[in-house]
């Protein structure tokens, strides 16, 4: 049985329970995200922050004292999905690992596994907010350019992927977007999917992106604008939490079909 560990930070169990009490009368999902999210503003970022590789057992770790980009919007996903902080802790193991096995191979490494192996939880909806816009690849993912992986330790595999591209999210985009949607900033590297995550923040005038910043003037959990972090990135791929999708995006994108796949 895989060792488990829980870093806590400035939390304890008790506040996580009143946390997630305190948000399980939030009945609008995003705004649940928005609540939780927030309580992560300030902690430290730090890279790497999973123990486990080919050679070494993987450790289940609970880490809120440091988070790294992935590892924050994991937790924030699963706290979502819960109602106690026991409940979270099952959670995280089904978000973080495929079928909930605690082992390195069965790490979602990268951010569009969600959608592949969660997706019971969560909806890649980068197409029907982009339509005919958005840019359809195909990559082999962890295979560099020689083809050699890069994690080492996990297959490299095929997978198609949607992107929009950063000059095509404008107001039309923006007004389809929703507090809580999960956002991958597009990779053009061999092997990745995306080179960073975080959580899309509806403001009253303006839009966030809420996210572990490795950025030397942060390095914690920041609000950033979120036009301004995108300017200069190739794209955006968009996950949104089910519970949200089902409840509007049927209505919402009624009638939009599928992108074709590559030839």
């Amino acid at each position: 049985m895989a060792e488990e560990r829980e870093i806590l930070g400035k939390y304890t169990a008790q506040d996580l329970d009143i946390f997630l009490a305190q948000a399980c009368r939030i009945h609008d999902t995003g705004e649940k995200i928005d609540f939780l999210s927030k309580q992560f503003l300030g902690i430290n970022y730090r890279e790497n922050t999973l123990a486990g590789d080919r050679e070494k057992e993987e450790l289940f770790l609970i880490n809120f004292r440091e988070v790294d980009c992935l590892t924050f919007i994991e937790s924030i996903a699963a706290l979502s999905l819960s109602q106690t902080f026991a409940e979270f802790k099952s959670m995280l193991k089904t978000v973080r690992y495929q079928s909930g096995i605690i082992a390195f191979e069965k790490r979602n490494h990268f951010f569009t596994d969600w959608a592949v192996h969660n997706a019971d939880f969560f909806h890649d909806i980068t197409f029907l907010i982009g339509k005919s816009e958005v840019v359809v690849t195909e990559k082999f993912m962890n295979a560099k350019s020689d083809e050699t992986p890069l994690i080492p330790g996990i297959q490299p595999f095929k997978r198609r992927l949607v992107y929009l591209p950063t000059m095509k999210v404008d107001a039309h985009v923006l007004k389809k977007m929703r507090t809580g949607d999960y956002i991958g900033i597009y990779s053009q590297e061999n092997g990745l999917d995306v080179s960073h995550v975080g959580i899309f923040i509806r403001g009253k005038d303006s839009f966030f992106l809420r996210h572990a910043s490795s950025s030397e003037a942060y390095r914690k959990v920041v609000d950033e604008d979120f036009g301004t972090y995108i300017y200069s990135k190739p794209g955006i791929i968009v996950l949104r939490d089910k519970r949200v999708a089902e409840d509007e995006t049927k209505d919402f994108f009624h009638n939009v079909s599928e992108p074709k796949s590559l030839p």
